[in-house]
């Protein structure tokens, strides 16, 4: 896609998650040698891609930026059958953009998830660490409780003793004691 590709994609990412973590975004933009302009730029590509008439959608859409998929995967939701794909993204190595889509295309969920082999430690209440655990780390931990928060781009799981992490595109980007706003220790 014509200024779009993988990298541009992070960008678009880092977008979301500047509205919570803007101080790590401000670091990792040099990591992809990117600055603010072109985060801005590529968000604003994005987002026309979105809403152009003649622009291709869903699937597509992610398949014209990102290119092929690392591979495919038949996965059944329910009843529904579903297909997983998954692309690696420069900004985070050890993790992966994954993709479900139904029927014709559409794209039915779409977050970061680990890869496979990543050199990441287990998640634990007390030992998350941000920017590295993803939601499936953390989601499944003893006594936790999914929360929508009813973003699109964002969840929340909550922990044992108050604990909060929330996640903006599937990746940790914050913990804190509920009530305090403080870290856990």
């Amino acid at each position: 896609m014509q200024g779009l590709a993988r990298r541009e994609f992070c960008l678009v990412l880092l977008r979301r998650m500047a509205d919570v973590r803007p101080d790590l975004v401000t670091e990792a933009l040099p990591r992809i040698s990117a600055d603010r302009a072109q985060a801005r730029a590529a968000h604003r590509r994005w987002q026309a891609l979105q809403h152009a008439p003649g622009a291709p959608r869903g699937l597509a859409l992610r398949t014209a930026v990102l290119g092929p998929p690392d591979g495919t995967q038949e996965r059944m939701v329910g009843d529904l059958p579903v297909q997983v794909r998954r692309w690696p993204l420069p900004l985070w190595p050890h993790l992966r953009w994954e993709l479900l889509s139904g029927p014709g295309g559409a794209v039915l969920h779409e977050q970061l998830v680990r890869a496979p082999g990543s050199p990441v430690p287990p998640a634990a209440v007390g030992r998350l660490r941000i920017w590295e655990h993803v939601l499936d780390d953390v989601v499944t931990l003893p006594g936790a409780v999914s929360v929508d928060p009813g973003v699109v781009t964002r969840w929340e799981v909550h922990l044992p003793g108050g604990v909060r992490a929330a996640f903006v595109w599937g990746l940790l980007q914050e913990v804190t004691v509920r009530g305090s706003g403080t870290p856990p220790i």
